[in-house]
């Protein structure tokens, strides 16, 4: 009888110190996470990942990038739904046009180009002038660019117009939402730094800041460059000159005869140049030639007078 009581307070003991376990395993599983990722190098990589951050803000145009972003998990319907969340002023277009314009004077054609510039607050990002054309490369204002290329028109005849519009919404919010994220991330990452325990864990979460820094700075400079081309868009004018109405000549007879004695002139220039060449450099060379010789073979003989003397040894 005794055996069962001890059993009973035993396993009634186990029973409730089991129940109070259950109850502090969150909390305990939850600790342990945070402290094995700051005891390992490893940990502190398992422990954030760019994946559990989460894109977008709350309002506004961050609405329309967290939608995006969710779109991921299911590609077949983010065209569909991205399109439908979308309004004309938060689409990222990017815009361009080829221009060709014939004008009468290319002159006041490019100082009328000038003062549009300035009134459209527009750019030449490049600049060719020839010698019956000239071919800009103008960044306008995406805002003023139909504006733009109206009164562009009133500068001459219109050749011809083309025109393309690429839409870079998705590319452009893609590049925010990651650009956010490592940032994020880098947060995070520096808030590790201050809580890392030895070198080796100092060294691993320093070299993923470093890490994180490049891919931020390339991120940033990919959007920034995307905003420029949605914001400017880009005209490529060409000013053409008037035709010229001069009539082809056919050659007379008499200017044909003052080609050929003109040809003929220049023959006897070449050849003139040619002799003259020889007399100051070929005479003294030729009596230098023969100086040596008289030198070395004639009445002196230094040469032959050298042999007889090697003979006679």
């Amino acid at each position: 009888m005794k055996i069962k009581i001890i059993l009973f307070v035993l396993l009634t003991t186990l029973i409730i110190f089991g129940c109070s376990r259950a109850a502090e395993a969150p909390e305990m599983q939850s600790s342990h996470y945070t402290s094995k990722s700051m005891g390992s190098a490893g940990g502190l990589y398992r422990a954030f990942d760019e994946s559990e951050v989460s894109y977008g803000e709350a309002s506004g145009a961050g609405s329309v990038r967290a939608q995006m972003a969710s779109n991921r998990s299911d590609p077949t319907q983010a065209n569909q739904s991205d399109s439908a969340n979308l309004t004309d002023n938060e689409r990222k277009l990017v815009k361009r046009a080829s221009v060709r314009i014939r004008v009468e004077n290319l002159e006041a054609a490019d100082a009328s180009i000038v003062n549009l510039l300035k009134e459209y607050g527009a750019y030449s990002a490049s600049t060719t002038v020839g010698e019956n054309s000239n071919y800009y490369s103008l960044r306008v204002p995406s805002a003023r660019y139909e504006l733009f290329l109206t009164e562009m028109n009133g500068i001459g005849r219109l050749i011809n117009r083309s025109e393309t519009t690429e839409d870079v919404t998705l590319q452009y919010f893609d590049l925010e939402s990651r650009l956010e994220s490592k940032r994020e991330l880098l947060r995070t990452y520096q808030s590790y730094l201050r809580r890392a325990a030895n070198i080796e864990e100092i060294l691993s979460v320093e070299a993923r800041i470093a890490d994180l820094q490049r891919e931020i700075e390339s991120t940033g400079t990919q959007l920034r460059n995307l905003g420029n081309k949605v914001d400017y868009s880009t005209i490529d004018l060409s000013l053409v000159g008037p035709v010229s109405m001069k009539p082809r000549q056919n050659i007379t007879l008499s200017e044909k005869i003052k080609q050929l004695f003109g040809s003929f002139g220049g023959f006897l220039s070449g050849l003139l140049v040619v002799i003259i060449s020889i007399l100051i450099y070929g005479v003294p060379i030729l009596v230098l030639i023969l100086l040596l010789i008289w030198l070395l073979f004639g009445k002196i003989g230094l040469l032959r007078k050298l042999w007889g003397l090697v003979i006679k040894k």
